[in-house]
């Protein structure tokens, strides 16, 4: 028997390949081996999932509000000014 028939052989290929890649990383492997074939499954069959929405995030927006409202005087240290 030469094929993937015999549950003994599935056993010794998943023996294999955790102590070549470890517990931690095959997980991660299957997942991206999921993703990858669910992917291909999607092309093939003209179906797109919808792409999400880019977010944009409000911190630059609002620390442009925030330096253009502080004035002049709270910017510059005692130690730049010059006395007349």
């Amino acid at each position: 028997m030469l094929g993937l028939d015999n549950p003994v052989h599935i056993l010794f290929l998943l023996v294999v390949l955790l102590l070549l890649f470890g517990a931690k990383r095959l997980p991660e492997m299957g997942r991206g081996l999921g993703a990858g074939m669910r992917d291909f499954k999607d092309a093939l069959s003209g179906q797109s999932k919808a792409e999400p929405e880019e977010t944009t995030d409000p911190a630059p927006a609002q620390l442009a509000a925030q330096a253009s409202a502080v004035s002049p005087s709270e910017t510059t240290s005692p130690e730049l000014t010059t006395v007349k």
